[in-house]
């Protein structure tokens, strides 16, 4: 390993006093990323999810016209059929003019009344086929409106989102930055239990200080001796009701002019 890529809490150790200080400033960068994320509020998701309505009317659109001409295929299919009926009753009416007997004429007429009996079918298939036609136009223009909705919203909802990242973008890598370079200076599972509290606290709190005798994450009590631990910076301590680091007003000093040096 190069002595670019060594970690600073391989190079020397590192006392707790220092891994509270730099857990704390950890804390601040990270709350002010926080703040940043919080001012975008939910605009990425309301794109995301815009985007995703989008997708969905734009499928169902393309549904609407590939079932529009499946029935207009079905109608040229039957409009065939009934010519063909018509054809064949004309042969069947030609051939009635030439039978030899009633038996022949009245099979005849049978079939041009089978064939009448097609054609009539065949309309009505037709009229019902046209009717869901006009249904499935007057529900596509509807899509077709909200999509055209969700565009301009999409757009604009974009257009401020744009506007608040090209504001914030150059603060926020920054702070990223510092972020991951004070990530240096604390142990791994330090900083995965860090995380994890982050993850957890309603407010991404993981490193709070005493406030009043009280956490300053949950507002409990916190017993004397703990409190004297605290101030004696030899160990991690944490609240026995929500779980957050504590630290006293000494190391949040000491991080805050580790901050201004940085």
């Amino acid at each position: 390993m190069t002595k670019e890529n060594q970690n600073p809490m391989e190079e020397q150790e590192v006392s707790v006093e220092q891994k509270l200080t730099a857990l704390y400033n950890l804390q601040q960068i990270d709350s002010q990323i926080d703040k940043i994320k919080i001012v975008r509020g939910e605009l990425p998701l309301e794109v995301e999810d815009l985007e995703d309505e989008i997708a969905g009317l734009e499928t169902r659109i393309t549904n609407f016209q590939e079932e529009k001409e499946k029935f207009e295929q079905f109608i040229k299919d039957k409009k065939e059929a009934i010519n063909e009926s018509n054809a064949l009753i004309k042969k069947y009416s030609d051939q009635q003019m030439n039978v030899r007997n009633n038996r022949e004429y009245d099979s005849l007429s049978k079939e041009i009344e089978f064939q009448n009996l097609e054609i009539q079918l065949a309309e009505k298939k037709i009229r019902e086929a046209q009717a869901r036609i006009e249904a499935i136009e007057k529900e596509m223009e509807q899509a077709r409106e909200k999509l055209e909705e969700r565009r301009q919203d999409l757009e604009a909802k974009k257009a401020e989102l744009t506007g608040i990242i090209a504001e914030t973008e150059k603060e926020e890598q920054e702070l990223i930055r510092k972020s991951q370079e004070n990530e240096k200076y604390i142990e791994e599972r330090l900083l995965t239990a860090y995380k994890r509290i982050r993850k957890n606290a309603r407010n991404g709190l993981a490193v709070v200080k005493i406030e009043r005798d009280a956490c300053g994450g949950c507002f409990n009590k916190i017993p004397p001796q703990h409190q004297l631990d605290i101030k004696l910076h030899k160990k991690i301590i944490v609240c026995e009701y929500c779980g957050r680091i504590l630290v006293d007003d000494e190391i949040a000093n000491k991080a805050k002019e580790l901050a201004e040096e940085s």
